[in-house]
């Protein structure tokens, strides 16, 4: 018998009984769009969360501390000598050091304090931009600022704390534009001692420093870049060395006798790597080196460890349908040969071999599989389209998709579905190959 034969039979028999076997590829409709949908969800999820940490900060960057620069901690100062060692790891990309200095903003009666932070050209290209902006010029003369979207959000009028306290409301129209208005910068002051041996403060003037492009986003949407101030780097070093030559430094560490060090010491310095599976590597290096560090992947990997129990839970509940599906085929194909008890007899009297018997019946299952398999995806993309319309803005994940189908969940599911077919058929094939040829004949 040819398999072209097997074929063209099981479909033959199959559609005689037309209502049994819709009823029967039913349930492994209903059993392959249950596993789909759940894996679909669980995948989804993952796949939004991996996303709005992507867009919340690099997940191959780590982030290098110097806590407390300049103090007995016993961690070292990052130099540009480090930065340099830095460069010579293994899989690292970029190395962007990060000098960070406080100030005051003010814009009419309101005011507010940042964090101004000089990053490289590199670094600041990687900042997404609202229309219309651009990232300050490099080792310019003047400072031009590129500001976070969320910055205008936590200018306030310090007439208004009355207590001592103001409530930041981040959903609230800017009070200020500082795109388009004027905004004077002034930083922390600085303490000399006089003739007399006392330490007096000198304020630090205020500046005009044009601000030349903002962070994209609302005021209610949020990344790493949100809240920040940027600066080229070379033209913030230039700026600090003309303005307080000899003088200490705002947030730079003295020596003993309150003398700024000629060189500049870095708060943080972001270290790209070429792959996240190498972020770990070139983590504990730099760890060794007597670094705090930080990255996107330690918080990456709990998570993804979460998402796979989700995921197997989800996929535990879809396959709990797809096994009462397989029961419901191992039925259909044990009534089917009880049945067909004489056909299979007179088949046998005919010379038709063990092994084209038991063919003919799994094809069978496997054609319920299949056809259910196909249907139950087909059902998984309607459901899947559904929950990625309704759902996401109530689990946080607005503009996402949390139902997400890849191509190799299609193709597991379809050879799953026809695998669980062909099992579930698997003995009551057996038992038709077991059957006597001359009692089966003489079967009623």
């Amino acid at each position: 018998m040819r398999f072209s034969d097997i074929i063209s039979m099981s479909a033959a028999n199959l559609w005689k009984r037309k209502v049994r076997t819709i009823l029967t590829v039913l349930g492994v409709v209903v059993g392959t769009a249950s596993i789909v949908v759940m894996l679909s969800l669980g995948i989804g999820l993952q796949s939004a969360m991996l996303g709005q940490i992507q867009s919340e900060g690099s997940m191959t960057d780590i982030q290098v501390y110097n806590w407390g620069s300049g103090n007995s901690n016993g961690l070292q100062q990052l130099t540009d000598d480090k930065v340099k060692e830095f460069e010579q790891l293994d899989h690292v990309k970029r190395v962007s050091p990060m000098l960070s200095v406080s100030a005051n903003m003010t814009q009419g009666k309101y005011q507010s304090w940042i964090q101004i932070y000089g990053v490289t050209q590199e670094y600041m290209a990687q900042i997404p931009l609202a229309e219309g902006g651009r990232i300050p010029t490099a080792n310019s003369n003047k400072l031009e600022l590129l500001v976070g979207n969320s910055v205008p959000s936590n200018f306030y009028n310090p007439t208004d704390m009355s207590d001592g306290s103001y409530t930041f409301d981040a959903s609230a129209e800017p009070v200020v534009d500082l795109m388009n208005k004027t905004v004077f910068t002034q930083f922390d002051s600085t303490w000399t001692t006089d003739s007399e041996g006392n330490s007096v403060e000198q304020p630090a003037r205020k500046n005009i420093f044009p601000i030349v492009g903002m962070v994209d986003g609302g005021t209610d949407s949020y990344n790493s870049y949100s809240y920040n101030v940027y600066t080229d780097i070379d033209s913030l070093k230039k700026y600090l060395k003309e303005n307080y030559r000899g003088q200490a430094i705002p947030g730079q560490p003295t020596d003993k006798s309150g003398n700024p060090y000629k060189y500049f010491c870095y708060d943080q310095v972001v270290v790209s790597v070429d792959d996240i599976e190498n972020v770990e590597d070139v983590k504990s290096q730099i760890s060794d080196m007597g670094y705090e560090c930080y990255s996107e992947s330690e918080w990456i990997k709990q998570a993804q460890q979460q998402m796979l129990i989700i995921e197997a839970v989800l996929g535990g509940i879809g396959a709990i349908s797809l096994l009462v599906a397989a029961i419901g085929i191992a039925n259909t194909m044990t009534m089917s040969i009880y049945e067909r008890t004489k056909e299979i007899g007179v088949m046998k009297v005919l010379g038709c071999s063990l092994g084209n018997i038991r063919m003919m019946f799994l094809t069978e299952a496997a054609f319920i599989g299949f056809i259910g398999g196909v249907i139950g995806l087909i059902i998984s993309y309607i459901l899947s389209f559904i929950c990625n319309l309704f759902l996401p803005a109530l689990v946080g994940y607005e503009g996402q998709n949390i139902s997400v189908i890849p191509f190799w969940l299609v193709l597991v599911a379809i050879a799953f579905s026809t695998l669980i077919g062909m099992i579930a058929g698997f003995f009551p094939a057996q038992r038709a190959t077991k059957l006597s040829p001359l009692a089966a004949i003489r079967n009623e």
